[in-house]
């Protein structure tokens, strides 16, 4: 979602895990603990880390994530936002219960005050969104966590005798190593900035400089820094330099875009970009294709890395001296890196010479000193090299998009507390974040749950512990509008209308129900017989109520029009993904592929900013696209057009039931649009083969035989207009989109 709507390539593992739920028909209280706190309660299952995707299913702003600062004012919008999200889906979902309305005041009709609502928001309080990695196979899993403890040991190992060599030293020995290493106390000029360490190599990082007030730009020069052997160590491959007297950067010019094809490597530089007459207080150098971090002759790694040594601005001929240093995230490793070096002055051209004979003695000394210990150094360092190639050899981890512990690093990943510390929650006065009131931690709505409260936490609880105890009362067996909230949504999936109209609020301003004890005895019932939603489905699918006709009864209809209390069946219109499935179906196209990652029935355009997704572009052919709608690719910002058309839900938003209206534009679409023609004429040419094709195309589309007196009709059309205009015509059918 938002402006920046990139493409979430791996969220698809938590729609397959819930596909997989239902299928198996997980009880429902396990479903819901895991959607929650699965990384907490099943630390290294599939299933436990695939949940949490549940939690990162909302619009995500990456502006305001991974390009502000989360001091900013519009970084603690986003998170705030981003919280919020996830309390309202928890509680919308599982609940049917607004505690949302309750962030700039007391809620209006439930007792929800806003202590209760940001104590809610304090669980949430530690969590990000990034892609998660996880084993598939349980032996991998437990493999890795051995192999990981070990060489977690064996590098306890090398931390202690490497302490013991620097204990065994001498004074002359520490003089000659900072001559032999170039790590003397002042810093090599050949240092700079350098960015947090990223796991994706297209994960946006950025610095900017400011310059103190807005000034005439001469040019602009970028000088990479030196390290490993590299004279352009953590230049970025793509790039672009921005301008702007905006230190939040809403306003913007381009001096220069090197962000459509990698960059020639500079070397020791300078990149001087001409500041083409234009003014600016802020020049920001933004990385989108991140270099590998490693040493010279090494082979890449996935540590991607942007690092500069020096920023110079030249205004009217003279060298500016910038005033402060912002980024995205740094390494702070004064006096070699940090984000001060950037504008000290100071640029490197190459590596720190070493003398070879005071290298020579100092090796001399050292295995005097130290030998006995350097031996163990090296056969620690070696059992950890050993480990580590073995868990490079483990089958390559399965990653998923899911809520994840705020850890400090940029693009698709939070920027908060590091160490998994939960940030600290406020009520905020109207929802303002500039107008932060009493701290709050985490606790449940009172009285929802008789005799729970409070969370029974102790001090130093874990951050999953939140969340677990969240889990818990929800799926309490007290907590009677978590057992309510699923028995009515899955009554509104087959009777089109729920046994209360409002599926998310149960509170006073929703509906209140038709038929109150049937509600609770459904709950009950599924509550108490393990929440088992394939039961109760049976349950409701062969009941004489789910059985009836839809036809109408005039005295009936006189006292309920409406059918609230279902004197008969409701008359229904599939969903927009409904009838493209049965459209492929019936053109015998349909791949049943079941899993992995979704389809995309669009041609993505300019990727690296704003993306933009083609649907027109796409070819409606392409088999790729033909599996059922579950597994097609959404994207908020650019809904699908013929999808739109037919009533599909808004993926932006929380929608409890789905609008049917009825427009000229569904009829269009179903007549004109692409994938329609040419489902239509393979329908044409399969039904070539078959004696008596009108037969077979209504028995294919509406699952009946023809009726004598259509036939005729049937028959003229598909000769005066031919048999691909007649399949349209029958997709055009009421029949053939409703369920009567």
């Amino acid at each position: 979602g938002y402006d920046k709507d990139q493409p979430r390539n791996h969220a698809w593992p938590y729609r397959d895990y819930v596909i997989r739920a239902f299928n198996e028909d997980k009880p429902y209280a396990e479903f819901v603990r895991e959607q929650i706190a699965g990384d907490r309660l099943l630390p290294h299952r599939r299933d436990g880390i695939e949940a949490t995707g549940f939690l990162a299913a909302g619009p995500w702003d990456l502006i305001g994530h991974a390009e502000v600062p989360e001091s900013k004012i519009d970084g603690k919008v986003a998170r705030h936002l981003d919280r919020d999200d996830m309390v309202t889906a928890v509680m919308t979902t599982f609940c049917s219960f607004t505690v949302q309305c309750a962030q700039c005041h007391d809620h209006k009709a439930d007792p929800v005050t806003m202590k209760d609502y940001y104590s809610l928001q304090s669980i949430f309080a530690a969590l990000d969104r990034s892609d998660r990695e996880y084993d598939l196979d349980p032996v991998v899993v437990q493999k890795r966590e051995n192999l990981v403890a070990r060489i977690s040991a064996e590098q306890s190992k090398l931390t202690k005798v490497r302490a013991d060599i620097d204990v065994a030293k001498t004074p002359e020995l520490k003089k000659l190593e900072k001559l032999v290493t170039g790590s003397e106390d002042k810093r090599s000029d050949r240092y700079g900035y350098h960015s947090q360490v990223s796991a994706k190599q297209d994960a946006v990082k950025w610095v900017q400089v400011d310059l103190g007030s807005s000034l005439p730009l001469g040019e602009v020069e970028i000088f990479p820094a030196d390290e490993y052997g590299f004279p352009d160590f953590g230049f970025p491959h793509r790039f672009r330099v921005e301008i702007s007297d905006d230190e939040e950067f809403v306003t913007k010019s381009i001096l220069a875009d090197q962000t459509e094809a990698d960059f020639s490597r500079p070397g020791a530089g300078p990149i001087v970009i001409k500041g083409q007459g234009k003014r600016a207080r802020f020049v920001r150098i933004v990385a989108t294709k991140l270099w590998s971090r490693r040493h010279a002759g090494g082979p890449l790694s996935n540590d991607w890395i942007f690092a500069l040594s020096e920023v110079k601005v030249i205004s009217n001929g003279k060298s500016l001296m910038p005033k402060k240093v912002e980024a995205l995230d740094s390494i702070q490793a004064m006096p070699r890196w940090g984000r001060a070096n950037l504008i000290d002055g100071r640029t490197g051209t190459g590596v720190t010479k070493i003398d070879p004979k005071e290298k020579k003695r100092y090796d001399h000394l050292l295995q005097k000193h130290a030998g006995s210990l350097l031996k163990k150094e090296k056969q620690f360092a070696d059992e950890v090299k050993a480990l580590e190639r073995e868990v490079s050899a483990l089958p390559k981890p399965q990653r998923v998009y899911a809520a994840n512990v705020h850890h400090g690093n940029g693009n698709f990943m939070g920027r908060g507390h590091v160490n998994g510390n939960p940030r600290e929650i406020r009520i905020l006065d109207r929802g303002d974040v500039t107008s932060p009131l009493d701290v709050v931690g985490p606790a449940p709505v009172p009285g929802i749950v008789e005799g729970v409260n409070s969370f029974d936490l102790p001090a130093n609880h874990l951050e999953g512990d939140r969340r677990v105890a969240l889990a818990n009362w929800v799926v309490h067996p007290k907590n009677k509008l978590t057992w309510r909230s699923i028995v009515n949504r899955v009554w509104q999936q087959h009777f089109g209308v729920g046994l209360v109209e409002t599926a998310n609020d149960f509170g006073r301003i929703g509906e209140k129900p038709t038929n109150p004890e049937l509600l609770d005895w459904l709950a009950v019932e599924f509550r108490d017989g393990g929440g088992s939603l394939k039961k109760l489905h049976r349950m409701i699918l062969l009941s004489e109520t789910y059985r009836q006709r839809s036809s109408g009864h005039p005295q009936n209809a006189s006292v309920d029009g409406s059918n609230r209390f279902l004197w008969r069946q409701n008359r229904r219109r599939l969903e927009a993904e409904v009838v493209r499935d049965t459209v492929l179906t019936v053109a015998g196209k349909m791949n049943l592929k079941m899993g992995g990652p979704s389809f995309q029935d669009f041609i993505i355009e300019k990727p690296q900013h704003s993306p933009h997704y083609q649907y027109h572009k796409a070819d409606p052919d392409d088999p790729a696209t033909h599996r059922r709608s579950i597994y097609r690719f959404l994207v908020r910002s650019q809904p699908q057009p013929f999808m739109d058309a037919l009533d599909c839900a808004d993926p932006s938003l929380l929608v409890d039931k789905r609008s049917e209206t009825t427009t000229s534009l569904q009829a269009l679409a179903m007549l004109n649009n692409r994938f329609i023609l040419r489902m239509a004429e393979h329908v044409a040419v399969d039904l070539k083969k078959e004696e008596d094709p009108v037969e077979e195309l209504i028995a294919r589309s509406l699952g009946r035989p023809v009726r004598l007196e259509e036939r005729g009709l049937l028959e003229s059309y598909a000769s005066s207009h031919g048999m691909a205009a007649l399949v349209r015509l029958v997709f055009n059918m009421s029949e053939f989109s409703y369920v009567d």
